[in-house]
């Protein structure tokens, strides 16, 4: 596992230094779970993370339990922090959770979004159609993954629910996970860049209804494959173990 450097602190740090680095480390650790370099299921080291980013405990323990709270890292008494686990039921659930309250935020966000919103909505869309995803460029893949999270979070941004919002990228990033570790090898299988553009023009030309059917079919979709392959991965898994 790789992870980024940080300056050695000359001094103790103060409370606002502590809340800076816990949500710079946090994030750093995010991603990296999300990419899979941490592994689902992986003891996190703690003394290995601490020096990788040249860190005391203190902010270490903040940036885990901002991932504990997120349900991607979990905390087991006694045996201490691990990478959460992926299984084909949480999967489901992530999935039908993203139906249904991102559907909900769109509703609102068509309701109430004004021209700032449609714009935001469309610029993302655009960026996101602009990027061709390569497996042998990993610098491609990475934009396109921060522009599709952007796209996603730029739809429903107008909702006006914070508490929405963030249950929203909770999720989402609960299902990023999934997609980007199973789906890495596996091509697409349908248009999903027109699928984009289908419920983008729906959700700024106000058709309620349809922008939330498609983003309900969107996501529907995006998890039945991902099961697909989760289900095959585990399985080869079992297989590799009995042998």
């Amino acid at each position: 596992m790789i992870v980024g450097e940080m300056k050695v602190m000359q001094h103790p740090p103060e409370d606002g230094e502590k809340k800076t680095i816990a949500s710079r480390v946090s994030h750093e650790i995010r991603q990296a779970i999300l990419r899979g370099d941490m592994k689902p299921g992986s003891k996190i080291n703690l003394d290995r993370l601490r020096t990788g980013y040249d860190i005391s405990l203190s902010p270490l323990r903040e940036a885990l339990s901002r991932l504990v709270a997120d349900g991607l890292v979990e905390l087991e008494d006694l045996r201490g922090y691990r990478v959460a686990p992926v299984s084909t039921s949480n999967l489901a659930e992530v999935t039908r959770l993203r139906v249904e309250f991102e559907s909900l935020a769109l509703k609102h966000s068509i309701e109430q979004g004004d021209l700032e919103w449609e714009s935001d909505v469309m610029r993302s869309l655009y960026r996101l159609n602009r990027i061709e995803r390569d497996p042998s460029r990993p610098a491609s893949l990475e934009a396109w993954e921060e522009a599709h999270h952007d796209f996603h979070r730029q739809l429903i941004q107008g909702c006006g629910m914070p508490l929405l919002l963030r249950f929203c990228s909770v999720l989402h990033n609960l299902n990023d996970r999934y997609r980007r570790i199973f789906l890495a090898t596996n091509p697409g299988d349908r248009d999903v860049r027109g699928e984009h553009s289908a419920i983008a023009e729906a959700a700024v030309a106000r058709r309620s209804s349809e922008a939330c059917e498609t983003l309900r079919r969107h996501i529907d979709r995006t998890g039945t494959n991902l099961k697909r392959a989760l289900a095959a991965a585990l399985n080869d898994a079992s297989q590799a173990d009995g042998d």
